[in-house]
C-alpha cells in the first residue's frame, strides 16, 4: 500500500509540474519556468512505467493533459495555434521515446558515478531523439516549409536544441537531487533501481 501511495504522490507531482509549466513558453521567460513536459515523461517512465495497466493509463493521462493544456492555451490565452498540424500527433512518439528511456534506465542505476553517467547519457540521447522526432515531423507534415529545404530547416531549428536539452537535463538534475535527498531519509537506499 505504501508503494502505491508513493507512486500516486509522484504521479500527482508530475501532473502538477506539467500543468504549471506547459501553459507558458516552451523555453520559459523571466517570469515563468520552462515547459517541463519532456522531463515529466522521462520521470514518469523512470518511476511509474512497468508492463501494467496503471502505467499505460498514466502515460495516456499525461498525453491527454498535454493536449488539454495546449487547447486551453490556444482557446483562452491567445497562444498561437501554429503547432497544431498533422505533426502534432507525432508528440505521442516524442513523449514515448522519453518515457521508455526513463523506464529503460531505471533498473540499471545504482549509487555510483558510472550510473550517474549512464543516466545523463540516456537522458541526453532520449532528448536528442525526441527533438528529432518532433522537429522532423513538423517539417514534413505541417505544410509550412514548402519553400525551405530540410537543410535550411535544420539550421533554423538547431538553435532550439541547446535550450531544450539544457532545460530537460536541469529538471532531471533537480529530480535526481530530490531522489537522493528523499531516498536518504528512508530505510533502504541501497540502489537507485528501488525507484520508489
Amino acid at each position: 500500500m505504501q508503494l502505491q501511495n508513493r507512486q500516486a504522490g509522484i504521479f500527482a507531482a508530475l501532473v502538477l509540474l506539467m500543468a504549471a509549466t506547459r501553459i507558458y513558453s516552451h523555453l520559459g521567460s523571466a517570469v515563468s519556468l520552462p515547459d517541463a513536459s519532456w522531463p515529466v515523461f522521462f520521470l514518469a517512465g523512470f518511476y511509474l512505467a512497468r508492463l501494467s495497466w496503471p502505467a499505460v493509463a498514466a502515460f495516456v493521462f499525461l498525453l491527454l493533459e498535454a493536449g488539454s493544456v495546449d487547447y486551453y492555451a490556444i482557446a483562452f490565452r491567445g497562444v498561437s495555434d501554429e503547432c497544431f498540424s498533422p505533426a502534432y500527433w507525432f508528440l505521442i512518439p516524442t513523449y514515448a521515446c522519453l518515457w521508455y528511456a526513463g523506464r529503460w534506465v531505471a533498473p540499471r542505476l545504482h549509487k555510483t558515478w558510472a550510473s550517474f553517467g549512464l543516466l545523463v547519457a540516456v537522458a541526453w540521447g532520449a532528448t536528442s531523439v525526441a527533438f528529432l522526432i518532433s522537429n522532423l515531423s513538423y517539417y514534413l507534415l505541417s505544410a509550412r516549409f514548402a519553400d525551405m529545404s530540410m537543410l535550411q530547416y535544420a539550421g533554423s531549428v538547431a538553435k532550439y536544441y541547446p535550450p531544450y536539452l539544457s532545460c530537460t537535463l536541469l529538471y532531471l538534475a533537480c529530480a535526481a537531487i530530490l531522489h537522493v535527498l528523499l531516498g536518504n531519509t528512508g530505510k533502504n537506499t541501497a540502489h537507485f533501481s528501488e525507484r520508489i
